[in-house]
């Protein structure tokens, strides 16, 4: 059907007959793709090179060379300079991750250090990368050619219960906080945790306004769905899931449910998908399972896939040929959310270099964005609906929130402490 379509339309290129459209042929879409990306590249909400340098490559920030292919090193990464660009992403979120097994003043340090070496990598790298805080800040970096680079911080334990922390964050130039990891906080409950706050308690409501008042972005992805009931009703600006799926495609605890996406497209926010095969695929969780118990069994570590696997998981993974994720189970979730919560609340957020090296088939790195986006354009999606599924959502989002802050420019700042 699709090359009789094809020759229909060549045909009515050599003799046109008006008002008729004629269909784009599969061959038009990947060049039609790139057009769009080339005028509105992509935000990307959540990558986690910050860490992987830290604890994989020594924290050796100069000695790795973003210049050159990173899949090649002795512990690949997922992102680097020709890979962003092949993925046209014009503008990036890098994480500033610590586990959230670490504690009080000591998650502050690391954090400091995380910010550290995220500003490290940008600074030895000026050709492709230059810092971001605002939508115009990316406007204009784009414009120069080069990768808007923002920041985000994974997890409300990284404040150490103190909103003086998150204050000198943003002075940092942080532009989100996730409000939990993966474990619950005394204010804050987690989505993988059992719950210790009921959702967000007294203090937790703060954090969301001083947030609000700061002009930081108040982040949803992690968090139990009590807490993002919480914030959705506390916050007077736009939040964002910045790594996340639609739960009604993967039954994934960290994806969103389908009131919860209601609710963030009433609030104006955006749920930017992840492409951990983890949250996209509910095959690929069962093999994960599988997996995951067995690497128990021999007491070695099941979060690493491909070569950076523990010798045991290596075997059980050729025994056991893990299930491709694709970019069609990417465009289900991000179809799925267009379907409850409309085109203006999806975005794109990777969670590259978070993901243990594994990824979507043919999306190992960040130079796969393109695939999701002539999957969505062979599914009918239109120029304009593309073009803020890359970039237009998180602008907008950015620009409301700056707003907010604004509004609030002469709210005292909020002095409380969780404890």
């Amino acid at each position: 059907m699709i090359a009789q379509l094809c020759r229909a339309a060549a045909l009515a290129a050599l003799f046109p007959i008006p008002f008729i459209a004629t269909p784009a042929c599969a061959d038009d879409v990947p060049q039609r793709i790139e057009r769009i990306l080339a005028r509105a590249p992509v935000i990307d909400g959540h990558n986690d090179l910050a860490w992987e340098i830290r604890e994989n490559q020594g924290a050796k920030v100069e000695a790795v060379d973003l210049t050159r292919p990173t899949d090649a090193l002795p512990q690949p990464l997922q992102t680097d300079i020709a890979r962003l660009r092949k993925g046209h992403v014009g503008a990036q979120f890098w994480s500033v991750y610590i586990p959230a097994e670490t504690p009080g003043p000591r998650a502050v340090e690391m954090t400091l250090e995380e910010i550290d070496i995220a500003r490290r990598f940008v600074a030895a790298n000026p050709r492709a990368f230059a810092m971001a805080t605002t939508a115009d800040d990316i406007r204009r970096i784009e414009r120069e050619g080069r990768i808007a680079s923002l920041l985000g911080v994974e997890g409300g334990h990284q404040i150490d219960g103190r909103l003086s922390m998150l204050r000198q964050y943003k002075a940092l130039g942080v532009g989100y906080m996730t409000l939990t990891h993966s474990k619950s906080l005394e204010w804050a409950d987690s989505s993988t945790d059992e719950p210790r706050a009921g959702g967000l308690s007294a203090f937790g409501k703060q954090v969301v306004r001083e947030m609000n008042r700061i002009g930081m972005i108040v982040d949803i992805s992690h968090v139990a769905d009590t807490t993002m009931r919480d914030a959705l009703a506390v916050s007077t600006a736009p939040v964002i899931a910045s790594h996340s799926g639609a739960r009604a495609i993967t039954d994934a605890p960290r994806n969103i449910p389908d009131d919860l996406l209601t609710a963030i497209a009433t609030n104006g926010g955006v749920v930017m998908v992840n492409f951990y095969p983890a949250f996209l695929s509910n095959r690929w969780r069962a093999w994960d399972k599988a997996r995951t118990d067995f690497a128990k069994s021999q007491g070695v570590s099941g979060s690493a896939y491909g070569p950076r696997a523990p010798a045991p998981l290596v075997a059980w993974d050729t025994a056991h040929p893990e299930p491709q994720a694709t970019a069609k189970d990417v465009a289900d979730h991000i179809d799925h959310i267009v379907a409850v919560a409309g085109h203006d609340h999806v975005g794109i957020g990777g969670d590259y270099d978070g993901i243990g090296g594994t990824g979507p088939a043919g999306m190992k790195g960040v130079d796969g964005y393109p695939r999701v986006f002539e999957e969505l354009a062979r599914r009918g999606w239109s120029d304009d609906d593309l073009v803020k599924l890359s970039s237009g959502n998180m602008l907008r989002v950015m620009e409301r929130v700056e707003a907010v802050a604004q509004s609030m420019a002469g709210t005292p700042p909020i002095d409380a402490t969780a404890r």
